[in-house]
């Protein structure tokens, strides 16, 4: 428990705490709990593997409640349930500055993922959430898929390996339709088959914010992945889709989905070089104050897109570290 006396040194500037695999059990995590009080330089916390329970999941909520500063908490891997999972949730109603969550591998069922989704539609902060290889279920994907509808901070949301099946997916696809936020989606090894695919691919026709969504090890045959070959015909922002282990046997699907991706992705490149270009012409003509004068709305619009090309490129980079085989 040496680096906890470190935290509970006040003169500790040290931002990012990493107790990867040191089994703090819910004991340790008392003391964790009552140094973080003390310490408030902490941004990141990382607590994978530690046997972490209810109890320490409860003592860490309390601290979330009063905290300003930790904005990334990984409790992956850890032993945490219904009870745990709602005092967090209650902190996350009150918290607003928590940006990143890691609960994958937990012992999440849909009642956890109930109570999370009525944070989520209070919380104004968090941008990642991650509950992969837990089991919330159609029910708890149906709650989620809710709180989406008024939520607008969400950006990537991992639900793989939860068995949430077609019912979870159309319940999701419904939610994409008038999502306009959400930009990663993690729904692999999730008995997801045709009729989930088809009502996936119906919203990528309506939504404009997704790039990535990742349906691997999943019971999509070729009726699904045409329905995704027919949606890019018309959605121009999805540049991943990860098809990989699912029965396909026709070929021709596979690769009119490929170009289609990779039309998407030359348009996004072009459109960001095009972004950068008209933002540093204006910046040596001295024209960028002239511009917010005169137009705002492009303006606006010319910076946004900018960054959050720039931020999505930045997302693609951690969902590509989210973890696969943690067991």
């Amino acid at each position: 428990m040496d680096q906890i006396e470190l935290v509970l040194d006040k003169k500790t500037t040290n931002d990012s705490l990493d107790f990867y695999y040191k089994c703090i059990g819910d004991q340790g995590m008392q003391a964790l709990v009552e140094a973080l009080k003390i310490n408030t330089d902490v941004i990141k916390l990382n607590l994978q593997f530690n046997q972490i329970g209810d109890q320490g999941a409860n003592a860490l909520a309390e601290v979330l409640k009063i905290n300003s500063t930790l904005t990334i908490l990984d409790l992956g891997g850890n032993q945490i349930g219904n009870q745990g999972i709602q005092c967090l949730a209650e902190a996350l109603k009150t918290n607003t500055t928590l940006t990143r969550l890691y609960l994958w591998a937990n012992l999440l069922y849909h009642q956890s993922a109930k109570s999370l989704a009525e944070a989520l539609k209070i919380n104004s902060a968090l941008e990642i959430l991650n509950l992969y290889l837990n089991l919330i279920s159609v029910e708890g994907a149906q709650f989620i898929a809710e709180s989406l509808k008024t939520n607008t901070t969400l950006t990537i949301l991992y639900l793989g390996g939860n068995k949430i099946g077609d019912p979870g997916a159309q319940a999701l696809a419904e939610t994409l339709k008038t999502n306009t936020t959400l930009t990663i989606l993690d729904l692999s090894n999730n008995q997801i088959g045709n009729q989930g695919a088809q009502s996936l691919a119906e919203a990528l026709k309506i939504n404009s914010a997704l790039t990535i969504l990742n349906l691997e090890y999943n019971w999509i045959y070729d009726q699904g992945a045409q329905a995704f070959a027919e949606a890019l015909e018309i959605n121009s922002t999805l540049t991943v889709l990860d098809l990989k282990e699912n029965p396909l046997d026709d070929r021709r699907i596979t690769i009119e989905i490929y170009i289609r991706l990779r039309i998407n992705i030359t348009n996004e490149k072009r459109s960001r070089c095009l972004q950068i270009l008209c933002l540093k012409k204006l910046k040596q003509l001295n024209r960028i104050d002239e511009i917010k004068f005169f137009n705002p709305i492009i303006y606006d619009s010319c910076t946004m897109k900018y960054r959050k090309s720039k931020l999505m490129y930045q997302q693609y980079y951690d969902y590509q570290k989210v973890p696969k085989n943690s067991f």
